[in-house]
């Protein structure tokens, strides 16, 4: 049997824009993105901690170490600069292998998005 589990987790991080006209996809900063194990045009779901609003996209890198965080296309309209997201990425495993897995989760400063 297979199951989801959380593979990566970037905890809470400030929006930096919304795009509203572009294609869509959410920009993190490519040092973010490494750090917590992502990779371009994965899959994953965002949590508004203002809001409670709940979302799915894809990844499209940001400059590393610039700190953004970018929600582009509709899902602008679900975010606003300032706002403090999490986004989480999952993955399917087998359920034995998924007992002993340790996502990679990251705690970046929520002021600057940057690594502490």
């Amino acid at each position: 049997m297979q199951i989801e589990v959380v593979k990566s987790k970037i905890h809470r991080v400030k929006v930096t824009g919304a795009d509203l006209n572009y294609i869509g996809s959410i920009t993190i900063d490519k040092a973010l993105m490494e750090a917590a194990n992502m990779i371009e045009g994965e899959k994953v779901s965002i949590v508004n901690v203002n809001n409670g609003e709940r979302l799915d996209t894809y990844i499209i890198p940001g400059e590393k170490n610039s700190g953004e965080i970018t929600l582009n296309g509709p899902a602008a309209r679900r975010v606003a600069p300032g706002d403090i997201i999490i986004i989480i990425s999952y993955g399917l495993m087998d359920f034995e292998e998924a007992k002993n897995f340790s996502p990679s989760i990251v705690f970046p400063n929520e002021e600057t998005n940057t690594l502490t």
